[in-house]
């Protein structure tokens, strides 16, 4: 994994191995900045705030040895799936955006979190708040009964259903103000109706009244124009005739000439059809008052109509056919609403059904979960507490008709109530790890249990026993999965296969996080700086061995 330019990291480059991997460091040292960093590379929201001070851009990259289950992932996106490593990468500019590459080809933050689930996943400190929120306690409960899909199909079902619903209260409360504007409606299209319009017909009526105002300029006009250019003793067809001949006898003695003659007789072939045209002009113009009072008619009350519905014959068309349409709603309104309501009968059927399934899944799975966080907080020092998972019946929405609540009883003789009521801050921090414990190998179908499991500072507000108990545990999920724990506790400390120790320092004039991976020298003396505090003293040296060599001694499997 390599970090450029982000928060007080110039550049870090940490290569995490299998196994539990623990960072230590003084509080504000830049650990969770390692977590956040891992985070962008899930799809976390990216912030040009990120950026070090002074530089353009900030980047993150990782390497992950390459999952099957995520092969569809990439398929889906239009990668090509390779085997061995993938490749992931995350830019963040000063302008807030961000650039994603997925093997070196460009990408979005859509993928990642596509791929986040088949990757790895992450618990940070404000994860813990979300355990007191009914609709992440649902999703857990989801997440471990594989009811993804129930799920899925169901709030498809219930957008139908809310989609008929409402269509059949627009429809029942239109009903009586459709049926009070029904008269005006069949009013408005008999009266366009019965005009019995024809598109553009305002445009042509208006160019033939035109011509039957100017009847007698148009004859007189054409009539001139026509003797002169065909009747007339002198018109130009006579004239260009008569140099036609001329230079048909120039011709036969000069044969030069014939070209000559040639090029005239396009422009006398072309008299003549204007002469053919305005002949049959002559024919067609007629000035006939009783026709032009037939268009004025005509006009006059297509003006009419226009004044009402609009400015051209095709609008007034176009407010037919919504009109015509108005009118079809209401008159079949009632086959309508009874065809919605036999869709919503339907829906409702379906939904119920669903429901009722997922509900019996949940129950199901809730038991299940209930006994497994049960037996999973024995060893974490909560022996005698009691979960339960309690679904009720709730509302139906697009989760199904189910509400969902975790109510815990940490001390004997107590009822269970909900966790938010009743858990400390370290019987959280608990609860937390065991509910992520039985949700690991809880996944997305297809795909297999997420090999990076990380944990930011879930040791918070706990020590001693539990303390050691939270270590076994993790220890035991590192034994399937890489881990990454973010920790202040010696007791989770000793149990480290890879210790790294993250640190701040001056570099000219600049403040710089630092990551180091410790030997077991350097191990042993970080854990004894996490005992004895500001002095690294040799009895916290000899303590911190000793702490180390017990957890190691410890079979745990």
């Amino acid at each position: 994994m390599v970090v450029e330019n982000y928060a007080v990291v110039d550049r870090l480059r940490v290569r995490f191995h299998n196994g539990l991997n623990l960072l230590t460091g003084e509080t504000g040292s830049g650990k969770s900045i390692v977590v956040d960093a891992l985070g962008l590379l899930f799809g976390s929201r990216a912030s040009a705030d990120m950026i070090r001070s002074g530089e353009d851009r900030a980047r993150v990259s990782g390497v992950f040895d390459f999952p099957d289950r995520a092969a569809k992932v990439l398929a889906h996106a239009g990668f090509e799936a390779e085997q061995g490593e993938l490749l992931l990468e995350r830019e963040i500019l000063s302008n807030g955006k961000s650039r994603v590459f997925v093997n070196n080809r460009p990408a979005t933050v859509a993928l990642l979190r596509d791929l986040a689930p088949h990757l790895g996943d992450i618990h940070g400190q404000h994860d813990q708040q979300l355990l007191f929120e009914p609709a992440a306690q649902l999703s857990m409960l989801d997440t471990f009964a594989d009811a993804r899909e129930s799920r899925a199909a169901l709030k498809d079902v219930f957008a139908s259903w809310r989609r008929v619903a409402a269509d059949i209260a627009e429809l029942e409360g239109a009903d009586q103000e459709k049926l009070r504007l029904l008269d005006l409606w069949q009013f408005q299209r008999r009266e366009i109706e019965s005009a019995g319009l024809q598109p553009a017909e305002d445009v042509e009526l208006e160019t033939e009244r035109r011509l039957q105002q100017n009847a007698g300029r148009l004859l007189d006009t054409a009539g001139a124009a026509y003797e002169s250019l065909y009747e007339a003793p002198d018109s130009v067809t006579s004239q260009v005739r008569s140099v036609a001949k001329k230079l048909d006898e120039l011709g036969r003695i000069d044969d030069s000439m014939a070209p000559v003659r040639l090029a005239l007789e396009p422009a006398l072939l072309a008299i003549e059809e204007v002469s053919y045209a305005l002949r049959d002009y002559l024919g067609r113009v007629e000035g006939n008052p009783a026709r032009l009072e037939e268009i004025e008619t005509r006009l006059a009350a297509i003006d009419k109509l226009k004044r009402k519905y609009g400015g051209t014959v095709e609008e007034i068309l176009a407010f037919f056919e919504d009109v015509s349409r108005r009118i079809d709603e209401v008159e079949t309104a009632g086959d309508r609403l009874v065809d919605l309501k036999q869709q919503l009968q339907n829906l409702e059927a379906g939904f119920g059904k669903a429901a009722a399934e997922l509900t019996a899944r949940r129950r199901a799975a809730a038991a299940e979960l209930s006994s497994r966080v049960e037996k999973e907080l024995k060893p974490l020092a909560m022996e005698r507490t009691i979960f339960r998972i309690e679904v009720s019946p709730a509302e139906w929405s697009e989760s199904g008709a189910d509400r969902v609540q975790f109510l815990v009883s940490p001390n004997a003789g107590e009822e269970p109530r909900p966790m938010e009521k009743i858990a400390s801050g370290g019987e959280l921090s608990r609860i937390a790890l065991a509910l992520k414990t039985c949700l690991v190998g809880s996944r997305p179908v297809g795909s297999s249990s997420p090999r990076t499991l990380v944990f930011d500072e879930i040791d918070t507000g706990i020590g001693g026993r539990a303390a050691e108990g939270v270590a076994r545990r993790l220890k035991k999920l590192a034994a399937e999965n890489q881990l990454l724990c973010v920790t202040h506790l010696a007791q989770i400390a000793c149990f480290a296969d890879h210790h790294y120790r993250v640190g701040k320092s001056e570099h000219k004039g600049r403040t710089v996080a630092r990551i180091e991976h410790l030997d077991t020298q350097g191990s042993t003396e970080e854990i004894g700086r996490m005992l004895s505090g500001q002095t690294l003293t040799p009895e916290a040296v000899r303590n911190a061995a000793e702490l180390i060599r017990a957890a190691h001694a410890l079979n745990l499997f």
